[in-house]
């Protein structure tokens, strides 16, 4: 199933935006190895392995990969992959035997997915960090919040997983393909800084041409604007407003009472403050589901602000199922969709070993093979544990 059927991913566990990658790229239908570490199964977040989402769509193996035999099995399934993601700092892959010069020897075609905060090169390259320091460095945490108030931390979605996650899936995807015509491999080195860089190309576009405020909180998109921003209603619940072209903030105006209130041009960023508390005042005598009656599949751009236990539950998300419940958990459905080679969650997330001597087998080794790698204690088949 999926437009990736047949791909073969050989995934180096880590933590955030590599088993985020491996994740999608599984749920288009590739076959992703998950290799664990056998001195540190379970990496990031500790909470039973039903709700470790990101790992979905995969099996796992056990593997020490600092014993020599544990790290000659994965050369051998390297031998028969397409792709190899790992989430190490520079050069760790290489001193295990694991690097891209090692694994070219065995398969000239492999793309290397090398997953970092600060990239493999760089003055920091071999400093640890975090989503939070990586948007830092690149300006998106500077441009993120209120004016006059100290910065938003937007979860870890803009570098672990937008400038990781998604810019590790493209560029794999697209050195698989020059790879089909060279039939060369190449590394795919993915740093969360350069991707959440690339995220905010349009903003340094808009400071370069001076149509965007080096401060937070005084621009169209940052909460600056009266028509782009969030208010509270009667009930203390949230609703966004972004009518930000004239015909949509026209009628963002006529269904707030405020067509014939003698507002200034909706332009004129000064006046903005006065406005942005008018509309505070409006929004706060209705309650978020009145306006919802009033506004929502309207053209004002609008949507109630729902919680994670009220996202699943919207009529819109139900159409489309952007939400399934899979073993008792609710989580996000795949994305993008396909009009005829869909995509599909192949399988709950796996405890670590759970698969190993299965999708072993599947990737090539035979009866001599695993015994030789138990006997090494290169292995280990947790999948007792985890029942």
């Amino acid at each position: 199933m999926g437009p990736l059927e047949g791909v073969r991913i050989v995934e180096l566990a880590g933590i955030g935006p590599g088993p985020m990658a491996c994740m999608l790229l599984a749920d288009m239908g590739a076959d992703v190895i998950k290799v664990d570490r056998l001195a540190d199964a379970g990496l990031g977040v500790a909470m039973p392995d039903k709700y470790q989402l990101l790992n979905r769509s995969r099996k796992s193996v056990a593997l020490d990969l600092k014993n020599p035999a544990g790290a000659e099995a994965v050369l051998k399934l390297v031998e028969s992959a397409d792709a190899l993601i790992e989430g190490f700092r520079p050069g760790v892959t290489e001193r295990m035997g694991l690097g891209p010069e090692d694994c070219w020897a065995r398969n000239p075609k492999l793309v290397y997915g090398r997953m970092t905060g600060w990239g493999q090169t760089g003055t920091l390259s071999h400093a640890a960090g975090h989503d939070m320091n990586y948007i830092a460095l690149v300006g998106a945490l500077h441009a993120i919040g209120r004016k006059g108030e100290a910065p938003v931390p937007p979860l870890n979605l803009v570098g672990d997983f937008g400038g990781g996650a998604l810019y590790m899936v493209v560029g794999l995807l697209a050195a698989l393909l020059e790879a089909g015509r060279s039939g060369k491999g190449q590394v795919v080195d993915t740093a969360m800084t350069d991707g959440a860089a690339s995220l905010m190309t349009i903003f340094y576009g808009m400071l370069g041409a001076g149509q965007w405020q080096d401060e937070r909180g005084s621009n169209v998109l940052d909460t600056g604007s009266h028509f782009y921003d969030v208010y509270e209603t009667s009930d203390g619940k949230h609703v966004s407003i972004a009518s930000i072209e004239a015909k949509f903030y026209a009628e963002m105006l006529e269904k707030t009472g405020l067509k014939d209130a003698g507002l200034p041009d909706q332009w004129d960023a000064k006046s903005w403050p006065e406005v942005n508390a008018k509309m505070k005042e409006v929004f706060k005598t209705k309650t978020r589901d009145a306006w919802c009656e009033i506004m929502e599949g309207s053209d004002v751009c609008f949507a109630p602000i729902l919680s994670l236990n009220e996202a699943p539950n919207h009529a819109h998300n139900r159409a489309r199922q952007t939400f399934v419940e899979i073993d008792g958990v609710v989580q996000p459905n795949v994305a993008p969709r396909f009009s005829r080679t869909e995509s599909a969650i192949q399988r709950p997330p796996a405890a670590p070993g759970e698969h190993t001597e299965e999708a072993l087998r599947e990737w090539g080794f035979d009866d001599a093979g695993l015994d030789a790698l138990r006997e090494a204690g290169a292995i280990a088949d947790m999948s007792q544990a985890a029942e």
